[in-house]
């Protein structure tokens, strides 16, 4: 039988999620005889039946004292819950489609042996075990799949231990209060245009000072200043239209902006997801453009990061979404 039982969900009453330390109490915590109890206690009466039939006096003893063994096991088992203390820390972001790590601290005033924890849902991961030490403090990490950009918060946890014979499961629900914020999935494609600016900052500099780098597909953001038109006459018109790519002693600040793309709004926020990460890769300062949200030039992981998040939670309305 699986412990806890599936019918315990649904009378169990559900808690609003907390901030802070949860602490499991007497009352927030169940406890059953497992098969194996229930086996044990079936065994149990037939060994007195038998001893009462035969008038055996050590029959009698020997039932009593597995009895006696079998409740003090269930009293340890439903203390090892007891008291128990969990606080949700910090969680690193994720791309969509990763899986999320949601990190605890749990904490107690002696050891607690044989713990179990994994999410109260159906399609929730094997139970992760942890042994806690005495007077010490235990990090639990938890993984969740992160199928979609966005806050993804963590569900109700169900801790479960048979501590110390396995004859009975005590269970609780605890539900500490954490989210973890997931990235777009990123779509890899070549950056814009950017704007060469001087070194010092002082305006732009002129493309002729550049050294020519090469060509790449041109976008519809691209001026046409900048296409290759000799090539374009050499491929007969049947080949993509190509861009030249310049470098030489000026910086290159890109723009990406929303309007760039013309694509439904989640194939524009991981389009704009990849070109955030290859500028951030090439050094290049770089600058966002949503609806209602703009983002000045810079680089940096804290900027990569304020990037992103806007990316994620990039909710623009119907007169955007175009």
């Amino acid at each position: 039988m699986p412990f806890p039982p599936d019918f315990s969900r649904h009378f169990i009453p559900r808690r609003a999620p907390e901030t802070g330390t949860v602490r499991l109490r007497q009352r927030r915590i169940y406890i059953l005889p497992t098969g194996t109890g229930i086996l044990f206690a079936v065994t149990l009466i037939a060994m007195l039946v038998g001893a009462v039939n035969y008038d055996l006096g050590l029959g009698h003893a020997l039932v009593f004292l597995l009895a006696s063994l079998a409740l003090v096991s269930m009293i340890h088992c439903h203390k090892n819950l007891l008291g128990l203390n969990l606080r949700a820390l910090e969680n690193p972001p994720v791309f969509a489609g990763e899986t999320a790590l949601f990190h605890l601290l749990v904490t107690a005033t002696g050891a607690r042996p044989a713990l179990e924890w994994q999410t109260d849902k159906a399609d929730s991961r094997s139970p992760q075990t942890l042994d806690l030490p005495e007077k010490t403090a235990a990090h639990l990490h938890l993984g969740l799949d992160a199928p979609q950009r966005g806050w993804l918060a963590l569900p109700r946890l169900v801790v479960r231990t048979r501590y110390p014979l396995g004859l009975f499961c005590a269970w609780a629900y605890p539900w500490p209060q954490a989210r973890c914020l997931v990235y777009p999935r990123p779509i890899f494609t070549p950056l814009p245009p950017g704007q060469a600016v001087g070194k010092s900052g002082a305006g732009p500099s002129q493309e002729g000072d550049d050294d020519f780098a090469g060509l790449r597909e041109r976008l519809p953001a691209d001026s046409p200043r900048h296409i290759a038109w000799k090539a374009a006459a050499r491929d007969g018109g049947e080949k993509p239209l190509l861009v030249k790519l310049f470098s030489g002693g000026a910086e290159t600040e890109l723009r990406l902006d929303w309007r760039y793309l013309n694509a439904d709004v989640e194939t524009r926020v991981s389009l704009l997801a990849g070109w955030v990460i290859r500028a951030e890769e090439a050094g290049c300062a770089y600058g966002l453009d949503l609806p209602g949200v703009q983002f000045a030039p810079a680089r940096g992981a804290a900027h990569r990061h304020r990037c992103l998040e806007a990316l994620a939670l990039c909710a623009p309305d119907a007169r955007h979404a175009e």
